[in-house]
């Protein structure tokens, strides 16, 4: 995207640099920081299928960061830079991430090195498999042990066939749908996951706005209504954070940067007419309605009042940190900030609300898919007439009064159709998920006005979930 420099961290080093400041304020024994540290366990499968006439061999990894609490979680990534060091750095986050939100796992992450853009449907169900396979044989997928999800390159469509690989080898396992999260619905999938990572950056955006301290700190004032907003990457997460803000908030998205250049235009760019250009002709380039820029990076530098980096890891970094003008970044990727760019951007004082905590929406969802996989009911499916039930007896006493008082009160309009719809499972799932990154941007935001020798929320959000961590291995007599 911009250019490199040879001094500039990799990813898993980043990872490093940001631990190791977040530890040196906290009071560990060397050998707990050093147990929480290191990555417990990668595996690397090299596997061959037989594709258009002869056998090509593909490898992938499952990593393990830590056990302090079972099943581990973490997404599965089909992209052609996949390499050992960065699942390993991902997994870590995943452990960082979980803790953060409060959700019971071990982090975890697998990817395969392959541009699935290369093969058609039926050679990736082939790829996939055999991948699935080869995990789960050796209990890297597993309900109880290690519960992957979709990720980069990775969908519904590739969590369905890994489900179902895995029931086969093993018919009797009434938890098999447990296995995997991220699945359709129709293949025991929860409402709402889709969209979940993308709605999490929203609620976390929401959360940020709600304290005018914390709204201050970046140079900042007022809601998120009107507020200039840059998005990297067009896919999954970045679309629906795009849109949810722009419709739902009032925020102007006034760029978007793909993979082909990006889109620029201050009055407003129309997501949903952007995303369907992307599907129907694989860019932004020729888009009617904004400026396209070749050099998409550059548009990263462009005045904004919130950039949203939700691709690849490093894309801000220090060929082109000090150029960047958002007061406001949240990584809704992983990764998108080097610790090189970090520090460039703290000293400028911009804000930064940190990966483990804006993109923890999805795990959180997985969450509660795997705990609807296992009780094996649909949220919502016993109490939500019961409370519909409870809310007539209200609306009845209502109109009662109503009645009674004629033309001197009445009920507001559509008052009674929105008290009396019960919750489905999506609307609990979205209250679940809000209320999660509730509580977890408060106990960042806590340290991070409280303690003075915390300057930004990355090193709060390391501290809160490090200190869960610990809380763990010493529970179980570590």
């Amino acid at each position: 995207m911009s250019m490199t420099r040879t001094n500039e961290p990799s990813f898993r080093e980043s990872v490093d640099l940001m631990f190791n400041r977040a530890v040196a304020l906290m009071d560990l024994p060397p050998g707990l920081e050093e147990k929480i540290r290191v990555c417990n366990a990668t595996y690397t499968v090299r596997f061959g299928v037989r594709l258009r006439g002869q056998i090509q061999t593909f490898v992938g990894y499952r990593s393990v960061h830590s056990e302090h609490m079972e099943p581990v979680k973490g997404g599965i990534r089909f992209a052609p830079s996949v390499n050992q060091d960065e699942v390993e750095a991902l997994a870590a986050l995943m452990t960082y991430k979980c803790a953060l939100v409060e959700a019971p796992f071990g982090g975890s992450k697998g990817g395969l090195c392959i541009d699935p853009r290369q093969y058609d449907e039926h050679e990736l169900e082939q790829i996939t498999r055999r991948f699935a396979y080869e995990l789960a044989k050796r209990d890297l997928i597993h309900p109880s042990q290690n519960v992957p999800a979709p990720d980069m390159g990775t969908g519904e469509r590739e969590m369905a066939w890994i489900a179902d690989q895995y029931a086969r080898m093993n018919t009797t396992d009434i938890n098999a749908r447990a296995c995997v999260t991220g699945k359709p619905l129709n293949a025991g999938g929860i409402s709402g996951r889709v969209e979940a990572t993308g709605r999490g950056v929203q609620y976390a955006l929401r959360e940020f706005f709600r304290d005018p301290r914390d709204v201050a700190k970046a140079g900042l004032s007022g809601s998120l209504d009107g507020k200039r907003v840059i998005v990297q990457g067009l896919g999954n997460v970045g679309y629906h954070a795009a849109k949810f803000l722009q419709e739902e908030d009032g925020s102007k998205i006034v760029g978007i940067i793909e993979r082909d250049g990006a889109l620029y235009n201050p009055d407003g760019l129309d997501v949903e007419g952007v995303r369907n250009w992307i599907v129907k002709h694989g860019g932004v380039t020729g888009y009617p309605d904004a400026t396209h820029t070749a050099e998409g990076g550059a548009v990263l530098e462009e005045d904004c009042d919130i950039l949203i980096p939700a691709a690849l890891e490093g894309v801000i970094n220090l060929g082109n940190a000090a150029n960047i003008k958002a007061p406001l970044i949240i990584e809704a990727a992983n990764g998108p900030v080097t610790a090189g760019a970090d520090e460039i951007l703290r000293k400028k004082g911009t804000v930064i609300i940190p990966d483990m905590y804006a993109n923890a929406g999805g795990v959180t969802v997985s969450y509660f898919e795997w705990v609807k996989n296992l009780s094996h009911i649909r949220f919502g499916r016993m109490q939500r007439r019961q409370e519909e039930a409870r809310h007539q007896l209200v609306i009845d006493e209502l109109e009662r009064l109503d009645r009674y008082l004629g033309d001197a009160w009445s009920m507001t309009p559509e008052f009674k159709q929105k008290y009396l719809r019960g919750a489905d499972e999506l609307e609990l799932v979205r209250s679940g998920l809000d209320d999660t990154m509730r509580i977890a941007y408060q106990s960042m935001r806590e340290i991070w006005h409280d303690r003075v020798d915390v300057e930004d929320l990355r090193t709060a959000a390391y501290l809160v979930s490090i200190n869960k961590v610990a809380a763990s291995y010493r529970a179980k007599g570590l």
